[in-house]
Parts: structure tokens; sequence; C-alpha cells
């Protein structure tokens, strides 16, 4: 019961933290809001502040004019937008019969055949329904209560709303205003204070995390910001070509809008396609307006969006989308303007806490399967196609050692050890095995891109190969072995050497004899540890007992030995019959038989 326990808890309390934050979020969201608003925007401020700085301006100076200078772009940009929305609402109640002839156009015929047949429906069941009144059994008399209300509490109460609606904002701008000043005003102190909370054996970790998002959230203000100031330029200047009245206000407007996520792209559309439909005498100034902003949101969201923000940010594009749903649903509209910046914090702490950590593999953009995961993934699902690509995408421009070192073998690794424990049927296996030999035959014409500086250096000098030298490959035991052996070989002889495969079945004694004749050739014993390690061994002391002097070498592929290191420690693991060499890649072994069978340098040269 205890280990059950133990199990269960590390699995629970990541659970048990997010609600814990989730609740607190809820229920303080009305001072978190104005804290996270004034967060934003000293994050938006403090690069300007610390070029000021830098340039001897003292802080509180600094941030005074930084801040008056934002208040005055700020306030005056909105008023100027107001008045000019204002003028539109007044302007807009003319072209009101033009927009009635405009809808009347859009009914068809058969949509008023079918209005005129409700109308004669209703009318006929009109008449034939009693005239009669139903009797006063029937219809029963709901007496009202009666109150008296005071008409001057009524009127305190609504001047005490009307006012409360107006100073709340108020007071939340206020808010916001005096978090900003305090934080870029005391910025050491508020970073010294959360080094504190973390403690002294955290302060590494938690400088990382806060320079990490400090440098994400400010990318991704000051990106933001260029991307809506030209997409508002974009969009008046369509506009002004279509002929929509103050196009350089919704062009304004729509970079503002662009703030809020999905509604305010929305918003900045309806509103000049409104006054369109309204002043024009045709729907092509509609149509036109539509196709541009179809245009610039599918080039911004699908292209520049993602180009820009993704990677600087480290938020997936359906996290972005998710995590907008989800602070919306928390804090209203403040929460869909701050869900970007929020999420980056909390990919930051995934990324850095460890108890939090499912939230970068949730919400981040590098949390993706290895291409050894995803081949192996796609074959566990039987999908040959999508495996195949897998494998093509990681080959594109390297050499086919590297695909079958670092995709093919670890996959068949990973075969290997969910066979021996139990968790892969015969239908998978045999499907997996099939699969890996078809990608593996189907690769023996590959041919690398060469560029400049993988062609092999010109040398002056003469060499002679060694003579009768050859590779006899013997695989240990299963399928997965025969395949690796199956690798080696197709890589040996594109190597220009010769190959021989064997399985250890057929490796018999007259063959043995046969080979200790000719020192030059080389035994190679395949295996896919560490299942199959026991019948290396065991191949090869029977080997080394018939082939004293021949140069045998074992390949142990994917294992977790240092590459460097192939003898000693390595060599001593097979008793008796120690090999002459241990390697566990692919691309060892193939250095390893160019080595042996490397040209020698000639005696004499002749010119």
């Amino acid at each position: 019961m205890s280990r059950a326990r133990t199990t269960e808890i590390p699995r629970i309390e990541p659970v048990l933290v997010l609600a814990v934050i989730v609740l607190i979020l809820y229920f303080a969201r009305e001072l978190l809001i104005p804290l996270t608003f004034a967060l934003t925007l000293s994050f938006l401020l403090a690069p300007a502040v610390s070029r000021l700085e830098a340039r001897r301006v003292p802080r509180v100076l600094a941030v005074a004019l930084i801040g008056i200078l934002a208040f005055f772009i700020i306030s005056s940009g909105g008023y100027i937008v107001a008045r000019q929305l204002l003028n539109v609402a007044r302007t807009l109640p003319a072209y009101r019969l033009n927009i009635q002839h405009k809808m009347a156009t859009v009914h068809s015929p058969a949509e008023q055949s079918l209005e005129k047949a409700f109308t004669a429906v209703e009318d006929i069941s009109g008449d034939i329904a009693p005239s009669a009144p139903a009797p006063l059994s029937q219809t029963p008399v709901q007496v009202q209560p009666v109150r008296v209300i005071d008409p001057e509490r009524t009127r305190l109460q609504t001047t005490t709303e009307l006012l409360m609606r107006f100073l709340r904002p108020i007071g939340t701008v206020g808010v916001v205003i005096v978090f900003t000043i305090y934080l870029l005003m005391k910025r050491e102190d508020l970073r010294h204070r959360i080094l504190l909370l973390a403690g002294m054996g955290r302060i590494n970790l938690m400088t990382q995390a806060l320079q990490e998002a400090a440098t994400r959230i400010s990318q991704y203000l000051l990106f933001q910001l260029a991307v809506n100031a030209t997409y508002g330029i974009l969009f008046g200047g369509g506009l002004f070509l279509i002929g929509v009245p103050d196009a350089t206000l919704w062009g304004v407007l729509a970079g503002i809008l662009r703030i809020v996520p999905y509604v305010g792209t929305a918003t900045s559309l309806a509103l000049p396609l409104i006054v369109s439909v309204a002043i024009s005498s045709s729907w092509w100034p509609p149509i036109l307006i539509l196709c541009l902003f179809l245009a610039l949101e599918l080039t911004a969201t699908n292209f520049v969006e993602p180009w820009l923000f993704s990677s600087r940010t480290g938020i997936s594009s359906l996290a972005l989308l998710a995590m907008a749903i989800f602070w919306a649903l928390l804090w209203g509209w403040p929460g869909l303007i701050l869900s970007t910046p929020l999420t980056v914090c909390i990919v930051v702490m995934g990324r850095h806490v460890p108890q939090l950590s499912f939230l970068h593999t949730l919400l981040g953009t590098d949390a993706e399967l290895s291409s050894e995961a995803l081949f192996y993934e796609r074959l566990l699902a039987m999908d040959l196609q999508e495996a195949r690509a897998v494998a093509h995408r990681f080959l594109d421009g390297k050499p086919l050692v590297q695909l079958y070192d670092s995709v093919l073998i670890p996959a068949l690794a990973l075969v290997e050890q969910d066979r021996h424990q139990g968790n892969l049927d015969d239908k998978r296996s045999d499907f997996f095995f099939l699969s890996i030999g078809e990608i593996v035959a189907e690769l023996t014409d590959y041919h690398q891109k060469e560029s400049a500086t993988s062609r092999p250096a010109i040398t002056a000098r003469p060499y002679h190969p060694v003579e009768d030298f050859a590779v006899v490959c013997i695989s240990v035991s299963d399928q997965a072995d025969e395949l690796s052996t199956l690798m080696l070989v197709q890589l040996i002889e594109r190597a220009s050497h010769q190959a021989l495969l064997l399985s250890a079945t057929s490796v018999s004694t007259e063959i043995l004899d046969s080979l200790s004749t000719e020192p030059n050739t080389v035994v190679f014993i395949s295996a896919l540890p560490p299942f199959a390690f026991s019948q290396a061994r065991a191949i090869c002391q029977r080997v080394r007992a018939h082939l004293p002097n021949n140069r045998i070498i074992v390949g142990l592929w994917n294992s977790s030995s240092d590459p460097d290191q192939t003898t000693e420690q390595s060599i001593e693991r097979f008793g008796s019959g120690k090999p002459t060499v241990v390697v566990n890649s692919l691309a060892q072994a193939l250095q390893q038989i160019t080595h042996w069978h490397q040209p020698q340098p000639s005696q004499y040269m002749r010119f």
C-alpha cells in the first residue's frame, strides 16, 4: 500500500498546485488584473527607461519623462479616435434609406413568396380560432402586489450606480499607473524580494526564469506593436484606395483593436464595413473591404505572427488560442488582452520549475517528439507512409549512416524493449520489422547531396589497398539483430568493402576453419543490447577459439557506453574470447573497417 501511495502522490501534486493557483487567480482577480496590466506596461517601458539611465539621466526623471510621454500618446490617441467615432455615429443615420434599400435587395423572390405563405397561414388560423371569450374559471386573474417606491431613494441609487460606472474604471486606471511607476522605480527591489522568496539554493534557477520571462515578454510587446502598426497602415491604405471615408481612423482603430485577440480583429472589420454599406451605391466596396481584411489577416496570422511570436514567446499557436479562451473565461476582457504575456510566464515557470514541467510540455513550441520516437510511434500506429516521411525528412541532405544510428536503430531498441516486457503484440512487431526492412531496401540507391566541404581531399600519394580484405557480418539472434546487421552490410558495401551476411545458426565449424586461412578477413558480430549481449559473448568466444589470428569486431548498437572508449572495460566483459574492438554505432564501425582496409602508402613514389 505504501508503494502505491509513493507513485500516486507525485502525479497528483502538480494538479493540486495548479488547481490552487487557478482558484487564487479567480478570487483575487480584482487586485491581480491591475497588477498584471502594470507589469505588462513596465516590461514595455523598461527598455526606454534603461536607455535614459544609460545616458546618466536620474531614474526618477527618466520614469517621469517616459510615463508622461506614454500617457500623452495613449490619451491623445484615445481622444482623437473617440471624437472621430462620435462624428461617424452622427452622420450614419443620414444613410438609413440607403441601408434599407440594400437590405431589401438581398431578399430573393422565393423568400418573399415564403413570407407571404406564412402570413396567409397565420391569417387563416386566426379566422378559424373561436372569438368567444373563455370562461372565467379558465382565465384566472393574477393579482400584482403593490409596492411603494420612494422617489428620492430611487434617484440616489441611480446616481450612485452611474457614478460607480465612471469611477470604477478611473480607479482601475489609477491603480495601474501607480503600480507601473512603482515597478519602474523599484525593479531591483522587486527582483530581490522574489529571489529571497525562492531561497538561496534556487537563486540561479529563479534568475534565469526572471530574465527569460522579461526578455520574452518585452520582445513580444515590441513585435506586437510593430505588427499592429504595419497592419493598421496597410488596412487604412487599402480602405483609402477603395474609397471609404475616414480611412485613417479605421486603420488606427484596426491597429489598436488587434491588442484584443480574435475579437478585436472582427470589430476592426465590422465598423468600416457598416460605413461602406451605408454610403456606397453597390456591393463592391464592402466585398473589396472583406477581401482586403481576409488577405491581411490570413497573412498576419498564418505567416508573420507564427514566425515572430512562436519562436520568441516559446508558445505554440494552438496553445495561444486555448490560453486566450482560458484567460477570457477567468478574467473576462482583461484576461483576453493579457493572455499572451500571462501564458509566457506560465511556460517559463514550466521550464524552470520541475513540478510544473507538464505546462511547458503542453504549451511550449519545443516540446516535440524526437525523430526516433516519432518514427517508432508511427509504426506502432501501422502508418508506414508517415513513418517513411519521417525518415526522409530526417535524411534530407544527411549521410545514410546518420539515419540508421539516430532513428532506425534506436527505434529497433524500443521495439526490443517493448517485446521483452510484453507490451507489444506479434502483429505490430512483425509489421514493424517488415516496414524497417522495406525502408532499408529502398535506401540502397540513396545518394547524398555533395557539398564543397564534404568532398574528399585529393592526395598526391598513391595508395594500395590491403589484398583479400573482407568482412563477415554475423547477426546474433532475432529479427532486430538481423535488420541492424543488414544496415551494416549495406553501409560496408557502399563504402567499397566486400561483405558477407551470415546468421548465428549458419556459422558452422567448416566455415570458421575456412576463415582461419584468411588472416585479412574481419569477423563482425552484430548485436542489439541489452537482451542480445549474452548471445554475442557466446558467439565471440566460439569465433575466437577457431580464429585466434583474425580481427574480431563486436557492434553493441545503441549502447550507453562511452563511444570514445571502446577497449579495456568493454572488451573485458567478453571473458576468454575477447574481441579486437567493440563499437556502439554504425559510424564507428565504418571508421574502424576503413582504417583496417585503409591503403598503405607505397614505399617509393613515382613521378
